[in-house]
């Protein structure tokens, strides 16, 4: 459909630097789909430029090749995983640069649905390009995984087959964007975030599935993922992919990388001396450290005039020194993005500060938290801190109308045995640790506890622009998921392991008490009166 419209196809656009826009061979209006049409169209590098593009991974590399094979060696599925910007994606495109093999690469996270995806696929295969003379459609529509594996196997084998009988194969000097063998290779990058689609119990599995659906000997299956593999494990048989893991960059290796392309390499060696080591504790992945070191740098350089002389030791000390008051703010704001406040609420600010300090004295240092976040998350943290704390079963009791324990309840006295008994649970329970809780179980806590502060949260929704919660459910749904997801990034709640009863996700809060007690007199949140002592 696309080809007569525009018989030069562009190729694949991806992330990395390493997958710039790729062309394939000009064709006639008539030309059908080959494997010479899905080949990097570029001059082919050897092994030693593959190697020294990517420094740290010659390990990973040299093992790649060894899974790929020769040309038209058949291959079992590869998972290439690792941390975020750890050279996964532009090593395996490279890869097939050097191997000057054919592949098609799609995206999960451009592709953000089983349809999109496969349509993807498809439409590589059959060189179809999205235009405004096709109305920005699909060569194949296609929604089930049946469908799928139906038309994949039907246009693959068409580009095997054609290639087969393609007469530019038998010339004996090799052309530039001609393949090298009849392997067709298929790239399924950024596999983590399948698991948020609906059903992605199903495509998941199918996808591992997918070599034993084609069938096809010609056919080599590459998942790119962020996660191990144990996060993929389902009831569901289907044969492991061969595992590739790409570790997290040592010092060496970073620096190796930053000093590529640099045009002094003695004078960023030297502000590498200094800053490298610091966010090597913070950050190891490239994108941050390259973001985070661009400003640095132009500062490390401002007291000089030229930029190419080589520093000695006492240029040295005088750069460090013009750079040290600024590596401690770019430190903190690696993971933090600053909020700007008026003027006047920074003067209302320091002015409570002030009356605090009069009143409170020491206590001041206690009660002040040292991390900027909303009332809302604030309440969700609180809550998911009781979830963890508190039995389930006392739920209903600690969050009645009333709010708490009835103090006018008659206590009975202790026994011995009694005392015996709680010593020996508190033991169990510090043991144990904090539990894990259903999301259930959290927003019901959270609406609980936000019923009750609800003026404080409307007043901070009118002054920050509805960041806060909303007094209705479906406005407080989406709030507490957003908030839920932030805290679950910074850590101070973790994901557990599914229930097998109730197939369900549940959490874990990670703060200790005394942290929780920070939180709640910030908002003067009365903890202990919600907190299940046994």
């Amino acid at each position: 459909m696309g080809k007569e419209e525009s018989p030069q196809i562009t190729r694949r656009t991806t992330r990395s630097s390493s997958s710039t826009t790729v062309e394939t061979t000009k064709a006639s209006d008539s030309h059908p789909p080959t494997i010479n049409d899905l080949v990097f169209g570029e001059d082919l590098i050897s092994l030693n430029d593959l190697l020294s593009s990517f420094p740290g991974r010659r390990i990973q590399i040299l093992e790649l090749v060894r899974l790929l094979g020769t040309s038209n060696s058949p291959m079992l599925p590869l998972f290439m995983y690792g941390g975020a910007s750890s050279g996964k994606t532009s090593i395996i495109l490279q890869m097939f640069r050097h191997l000057n093999c054919p592949f098609v690469y799609s995206s999960c996270r451009s592709c953000y649905s089983p349809r999109i995806l496969f349509e993807s696929v498809l439409n590589q295969l059959l060189l179809h390009r999205k235009n405004a003379a096709n109305g920005y459609s699909s060569a194949k529509r296609c929604e089930r995984p049946s469908d799928f594996v139906n038309f994949l196997r039907e246009a693959l084998s068409n580009v095997i087959n054609n290639s087969k009988g393609n007469p530019r194969k038998l010339e004996t000097k090799k052309l530039v964007g001609q393949a090298d063998g009849n392997m067709i290779y298929l790239i399924f990058d950024n596999l983590e975030l399948v698991r948020e689609w609906d059903k992605s119990s199903t495509i998941l599995p199918f996808l591992f599935n997918l070599y034993d659906f084609l069938k096809m000997p010609e056919v080599g299956l590459i998942f790119v993922s962020n996660t191990s593999p144990d996060t993929y494990y389902s009831n569901m048989g289907y044969m492991d992919p061969i595992p590739v893991h790409f570790p997290d960059y040592t010092e060496d290796d970073l620096c190796q990388i930053f000093l590529r392309n640099q045009a002094n390499r003695k004078l960023y060696s030297s502000f590498l001396d200094v800053v490298l080591r610091p966010f090597c504790r913070i950050t190891r992945r490239v994108d941050e450290l390259s973001t985070a070191f661009s400003p640095l740098f132009e500062k490390y350089g401002e007291p000089l005039s030229d930029l190419g002389v080589v520093p000695n030791e006492e240029t040295k000390r005088r750069l460090f020194s013009h750079l040290q008051p600024h590596i401690a703010p770019s430190l903190n704001e690696v993971f933090k993005v600053s909020s700007q406040s008026s003027p006047e609420a920074q003067s209302n600010k320091e002015t409570k500060k002030k009356s605090s300090r009069r009143k409170l004295g020491v206590c001041e240092e206690i009660d002040e938290s040292d991390f900027h976040m909303s009332t809302s998350a604030k309440y969700l943290l609180i809550s998911a801190f009781l979830a963890s704390r508190n039995p389930a079963t006392l739920d209903a009791s600690l969050f009645d109308s009333m709010g708490g324990f009835d103090s006018r309840k008659r206590k009975r006295k202790p026994s011995q045995k009694s005392l015996e008994h709680k010593e020996t649970a508190e033991q169990e329970l510090l043991m144990k640790g904090p539990g894990t809780f259903p999301l259930e179980r959290l927003l019901a806590i959270f609406q609980c506890l936000t019923s009750v502060a609800e003026g404080s949260i409307d007043e901070e929704e009118q002054g920050n622009e509805g960041l806060g919660v909303q007094g209705g459910d479906g406005g407080l749904m989406s709030d507490v998921l957003l908030q839920l997801s932030s805290l679950c990034n910074a850590n101070f709640i973790i994901k557990g392991g599914s229930c097998p009863l109730e197939g369900s996700t549940r959490y874990r809060s990670t703060l200790c008490e005394d942290m929780a007690l920070k939180v709640a007199r910030s908002l003067k949140f009365p903890l202990s009166k919600y907190l299940y002592r046994r």
